[in-house]
């Protein structure tokens, strides 16, 4: 039995260590195109003959009206504000369902669980013309907005894992006199930081790599593009496809790189929250 469990183990490693290789490579072929020195968007051959920092000094000259580093601020600001905005109202929404009690309580759980089966972009006509409507079109924070507006429905993993929370601990500090608002900050937040530091991390990730409601709403206003927006438009075109292409994956390699630091900075929280909140819940 030992030695059929080891050997499971053994297949088991095999074959993810083979996935996790075949995961890697287009990461890896990304990062050396945006080292390549020679032009052309398709190449016949892997690793790059020539090799250059040019592609990455490109997108900070503004060259032909490309503005990398203002696609990156608009990017850094809508996802540092919509996640935020999202992170609260998620927690929020997440506590009071799980320690409140209240009349519709029951339907609006089945109603978020309704809601939350169809997808985000079904709905992306209708508001993007509210939008329109209400002159916020072309503007990031008609993104914000956008980002921001379901977060309250996506409360089921969070308040999975406030119910892990014994209730023992507010009767008691109620007891000693505390109130609702300082036993959740006091006591319930220090607790609830796995599946806080998890809900900001999707939260942030979500408008940082999203390109169709950035498309959609931002238009052709370039100044306002989002990272995801600009670099899709540099090689769009059949003009720019072959020359740009190296500068598209140099900030494809740049795009990623805060996002990975700041998932390798925070995995143990993010990876404790998602067992807390989905296998106890």
């Amino acid at each position: 039995m030992q030695k059929q469990k080891k050997r499971s183990v053994a297949i088991a490693q095999i074959v993810i260590s083979i996935l996790a290789f075949f995961w890697v490579i287009p990461i890896i072929f990304v990062i050396l195109q945006s080292f390549r020195a020679e032009g052309g968007q398709f190449v016949s051959y892997f690793i790059p003959k020539q090799w250059t920092f040019d592609n990455y000094a490109y997108l900070f000259t503004n060259n032909d009206g490309w503005n990398y580093g203002q696609w990156f601020l608009n990017t850094l600001f809508v996802s540092i504000v919509a996640g935020s905005i999202s992170t609260f109202l998620t927690i929020g929404v997440a506590y009071a369902l799980s320690r409140l009690q209240f009349k519709l309580k029951g339907f609006y759980l089945r109603f978020a669980l309704v809601i939350g089966m169809f997808p985000g972009f079904l709905s992306m006509i209708s508001i993007y013309y509210i939008l329109k409507a209400l002159n916020l079109t072309n503007s990031l924070w008609a993104l914000i907005i956008m980002y921001s507006y379901g977060a309250a429905l996506a409360f089921y993993v969070q308040k999975g894992f406030f119910d892990t929370i014994p209730q023992s601990l507010d009767e008691r500090a109620q007891i000693d006199g505390a109130s609702r608002w300082q036993i959740f900050r006091k006591i319930t937040l220090p607790i609830a930081k796995p599946i806080i530091v998890y809900t900001a991390l999707g939260a942030f990730t979500g408008p940082w790599m999203d390109f169709i409601f950035a498309k959609v709403v931002l238009g052709n206003n370039q100044d306002k593009w989002t990272v995801a927006v600009g670099l899709f438009t540099m090689v769009s075109a059949k003009e720019n496809a072959n020359a740009l292409f190296m500068s598209f994956a140099a900030g494809s390699v740049m795009i990623a790189i805060p996002i990975t630091i700041l998932f390798i900075w925070l995995q143990r929280f993010f990876v404790e929250g998602v067992t807390a909140g989905s296998v106890k819940g």
